[in-house]
């Protein structure tokens, strides 16, 4: 019989295994490059368990062995995605790296930028990013960002850059005036983005660990903040040749406070708190 997990097992709605969680862990790593460590057996068990109950099966080998048999583009794959990927955000995290960025605006005198954002979450980041262009070049600049995610549900909510108002409480009555609309009526308590600022992004679904990146151009800046520290050292390696090809020689990679690629020297020379250049 395989061993069950402890800690409140008696009370849990479905049967939970390690064997179970093994397979958990095989799935999302070889679907979406994410290495779950061994302390996230709570979080796995509720986040999955509502897809039990959505599916109607009665236990994790049921639905595990039924996912496995779906198409890598099937819906479930999606949701089974979306379950597992952590969406913490806001505007202007890690507030440095968008001084440096506007700095980085500023200081070359070219006529369009592309950036990509490739960890878009609820949109608050990428929002961010062309707030700082706008700033910095001016409202009528050629700045395009493209912002993907893995996960289908949080790139909705992106696009539609509806959100409310203890989400932005960290912005300035400026930025508030300059790029929101508030809302009235039935959305009091709301703000949604300006369209002219929406307009400067395309939201689209991208998986790092697959080699079907749809890019045309190469992007003069890239975003890939707090996503590598999901990845093992492999795929970390394997992702940043990627960001490479994509990324124009001297181009600036921006990645989360907890992420270190000095063992990527040959592809990347660290400019700053966790900004580097491509080489």
């Amino acid at each position: 019989m395989p061993a069950s997990m402890g800690g409140g097992a008696a009370q849990r709605e479905f049967a939970w295994t390690n064997a179970d969680f093994t397979r958990v862990q095989a799935l999302i790593y070889k679907h979406a490059g994410i290495s779950l460590h061994d302390g996230k057996h709570a979080m796995v068990y509720s986040r999955l368990s509502r897809r039990l109950r959505d599916t109607r099966l009665d236990s994790f080998d049921d639905y595990l062995s039924w996912l496995e048999k779906q198409p890598g583009d099937s819906p479930e794959w999606q949701e089974f995605v979306n379950a597992l990927t952590t969406n913490l955000t806001s505007f202007f995290r890690e507030q440095h790296h968008f001084e440096i960025f506007a700095q980085h605006l500023r200081s070359k005198q070219q006529p369009s930028w592309k950036v990509w954002c490739n960890a878009a979450s609820t949109g608050e980041e990428p929002y961010s990013i062309v707030m700082t262009a706008q700033e910095a070049l001016g409202a009528n600049a050629q700045f395009k960002l493209t912002a993907s995610d893995i996960d289908s549900k949080v790139l909705a909510t992106a696009s539609n850059g509806v959100y409310r108002l203890d989400n932005v409480k960290n912005l300035s009555q400026e930025r508030l005036r300059r790029f929101f609309m508030k809302g009235k009526g039935a959305n009091e308590g709301m703000v949604r983005v300006k369209p002219e600022l929406r307009r400067m992004i395309d939201f689209m679904q991208v998986n790092l660990i697959k080699d079907d990146w749809p890019f045309q151009e190469s992007f003069d800046v890239v975003f890939c903040r707090n996503v590598m520290i999901y990845f093992d050292a492999p795929t970390q390696r394997r992702v940043l040749e990627k960001i490479h090809r994509v990324l124009k020689p001297g181009g600036m990679l921006f990645v989360g406070h907890a992420e270190n690629f000095s063992e990527s020297r040959d592809l990347f020379t660290l400019r700053g708190k966790t900004v580097y250049e491509r080489r």
